[in-house]
């Protein structure tokens, strides 16, 4: 009898050496279907990872374009102002039409318990070219003479964030942006001081 037949004897009378056989078997189909299964999915896992990380570096990018590209908003509260006055920002501003010479002017805007209109932005300063009309009209600056500083009526310098032209005084605002006119001292003989409208602003009524 040969090698050969002896192990095949011993498999036919051993049932337990042909249940190893059948389950070492069976373990390698199982192996093989579970392959066969995942093969088809593990694409799909790849597909779907793949699109999740673009889909976030797409949602991180716009982020930060949007806060790159976000400007300050500047938030002006326009309040509520008495008949004839016209609200921006926190002020109240009064374009009046009567003509008077700057000190006139400004002693007008007190007794309106104003004073003569400042200004501290570009926004501020538009908003009163845009409604101050066809007359010119003074405002809050002045100066000693042509070789000082200017100053607003309540005595802090102006920053000359904006160009006022000529070599006067008293400055006021005309179509054109800024612009000065000379103040004549009392008693002297000189021309009359120049008149023009006044433009007053005031936040005392809140």
């Amino acid at each position: 009898m040969t090698m050969e037949d002896a192990s095949l004897k011993i498999l036919q009378t051993d049932p337990t050496s042909r249940e190893s056989m059948e389950e070492g078997r069976s373990g390698k189909d199982l192996q093989r279907k579970c392959l066969q299964i995942a093969s088809p999915l593990i694409p799909l896992y790849c597909c779907i990872s793949i699109i999740m990380v673009l889909a976030t570096g797409v949602v991180v990018l716009s982020t930060f374009l949007a806060v790159r590209n976000t400007k300050p908003v500047l938030h002006v509260l326009y309040v509520t102002c008495p008949k004839e006055w016209i609200g921006f920002g926190s002020k109240c501003f009064y374009f009046s039409e009567d003509t008077k010479n700057w000190t006139s002017s400004q002693t007008f805007c007190t007794s309106l318990e104003a004073v003569l209109a400042q200004f501290e932005t570009e926004e501020e300063l538009n908003f009163l070219r845009r409604y101050k009309g066809p007359s010119d009209h003074w405002i809050g600056l002045r100066r000693e003479s042509s070789h000082h500083a200017w100053k607003w009526t309540d005595s802090t310098e102006y920053n000359a964030s904006f160009f006022i032209k000529g070599f006067g005084e008293c400055a006021y605002l005309n179509d054109l942006g800024l612009n000065s006119a000379r103040s004549y001292t009392a008693g002297k003989k000189s021309p009359e001081p120049p008149v023009l409208s006044s433009c007053c602003d005031t936040d005392s009524f809140f």
